[in-house]
């Protein structure tokens, strides 16, 4: 039952294609993550070139995403004042990540950027979230009362102007650090073909101080106008979006994600901190390992690459 992809130049077995896009959706829904940076590595490892794993998984990002911002808009849980602030910076960084990726694959480095992008971005992520969280889950096992949070928020989010109010959040902070955290995960779309919630909810949850309760749908708001613009923009300029892989993708991680918000609120927020964690930091290494292994092929023509 396989099925050739004419832009990755491989054949894969379809089935397989719709569980991955349904298994990574039910994580997207879960943990509020795009489920990107879980992906395009199982891409990669099924023999599909890197470059178009990362560009051709953003529209199951897209999907995914939509899937679990109609059920949180749903429960009000969506604060889409913020997050189309942090949807422009966004645009913004998709823009200058696909350039970025252009030329990284007129280089030729561009699956190297790929594979270091990911050991340091998800590795450093995850071991962090794994300590914050096995020390909370530690310290709940042992009887000890919880450590107080300091709540303050830090004093140069209100120095900067152009203050905005955000009921939604409870926030009347300046737009530049959303629009800042939007540019950044823009980027990251674009070279890592993530969305980015993996970074921008510890960041909207413990610097920019919003409410819990809509940080998880707000994020992935934004995740799907950037992610969205990556993806036109990857097609366009870098011909690497192969659209038999996006659809077949997408059609997994729609049903997926509703299946992951609906257990989200099953689980400890320690304990899913401390699962995705695990997850981030074992995707990380296994893509770090890739650079310290011979590939099977020593010279291979990627492609969309003229001889």
């Amino acid at each position: 039952m396989d099925i050739y992809l004419p832009i990755a130049e491989v054949s894969v077995n379809w089935p397989i294609l719709v569980l991955l896009g349904a298994g990574v959706g039910f994580v997207s829904g879960l943990f509020g993550i795009g489920g990107g940076f879980l992906m395009a590595p199982v891409l990669i490892f099924m023999g599909i070139p890197p470059s178009v794993a990362v560009a051709s998984q953003a529209s199951h990002v897209v999907a995914s995403s939509t899937s679990g911002v109609i059920r949180y808009g749903g429960q009000g849980a969506v604060d889409f004042r913020m997050g189309g602030i942090m949807a422009l910076g966004g645009a913004v960084g998709a823009f200058l990540g696909v350039e970025l990726f252009r030329y990284l694959r007129l280089l030729g480095q561009a699956d190297l950027m790929v594979a270091l992008s990911y050991l340091i971005f998800l590795g450093v992520i995850g071991s962090l979230m794994l300590n914050e969280s096995l020390t909370e889950i530690l310290r709940r096992r042992r009887g000890e009362p919880p450590k107080r949070k300091d709540r303050r928020r830090p004093l140069w989010l209100y120095g900067l102007p152009w203050k905005v109010r955000f009921p939604k959040s409870g926030l009347y902070i300046s737009a530049i650090p959303p629009l800042g955290l939007g540019v950044f995960a823009g980027v990251l779309s674009a070279v890592m073909g993530v969305g980015g919630g993996f970074i921008l909810v510890p960041v909207m949850l413990y610097v920019l101080r919003m409410k819990a309760s809509v940080v998880v749908g707000t994020s992935l708001f934004q995740i799907i106008v950037t992610t969205a613009i990556t993806t036109i923009l990857q097609a366009g300029r870098n011909q690497t979006v192969d659209v038999v892989l996006s659809t077949i993708l997408l059609l997994g991680g729609v049903v997926g994600a509703q299946w992951g918000a609906r257990m989200s609120g099953r689980l400890r927020a320690e304990e899913l901190r401390a699962l995705l964690g695990v997850i981030v930091l074992a995707v990380g290494l296994y893509m770090g390992l890739e650079l310290f292994v011979r590939p099977s092929e020593i010279f291979q023509l990627a492609p969309g690459i003229a001889d």
